[in-house]
């Protein structure tokens, strides 16, 4: 696993050894920054599930301004990487719990401009996290953009009351990215 382009580009990230992992592919990490293009630039990201650190250390790479990244299992493979890209000063890591964490960004009105969501498949991980953030002020920002990862199959898009799904690409029979944004937002900038 490598970041792909950018400051950091080539550098290639840890992983966890003898975990069944299931890092983002290249061609999906590849075409969700060809889909985002310049909406990184100087963005505020929220890695969540984060793992290795792969999408919110290709961000940092290709110029958000900050970014943390939150997963109770991987802290410290993240924080090697973190130094192997030399972003210390632009990402921060947890190892606290992921909703934990969510329910404190919201506390504390700490607004992401873009949020990557990618927990192990067919467990409602996802779906949880979807749900929290749609009901919660504080944690992505006005204009911001939500990205899952999740399985292929994993169709059920729990009921929502604030975000919409704005896009949704699927990349063969294992993996789909669905992108999501507040309804207010899309209404205002569609109209």
């Amino acid at each position: 696993m490598r970041i792909i382009t950018g400051s950091a580009r080539g550098c290639r990230l840890k992983t966890p050894k003898g975990w069944n992992t299931r890092p983002t592919a290249d061609r999906v990490k590849e075409s969700l920054f060809n889909i985002l293009g310049q909406k990184v630039m100087d963005r505020k990201v929220l890695d969540i599930f984060a793992g290795t650190g792969n999408l919110g250390l290709e961000a940092l790479s290709r110029g958000a301004k900050a970014c943390v990244m939150v997963d109770q299992a991987t802290a410290d493979i993240m924080k090697e990487n973190v130094r192997l890209v030399r972003m210390q000063e632009k990402a921060v890591v947890r190892g606290g719990d992921v909703f934990a964490e969510l329910g404190r960004f919201a506390g504390n009105r700490e607004e992401f401009d873009l949020i990557f969501c990618d927990p192990p498949y067919h467990i409602g991980l996802w779906e949880k996290a979807l749900l929290t953030i749609d009901r919660s002020e504080g944690i992505m920002a006005r204009n911001g953009i939500l990205v899952i990862e999740h399985g292929a199959d994993e169709n059920e898009i729990p009921e929502l009351s604030s975000l919409v799904q704005v896009m949704n690409r699927r990349y063969g029979h294992t993996t789909q990215l669905s992108f999501y944004q507040w309804r207010e937002y899309v209404e205002e900038v569609e109209a």
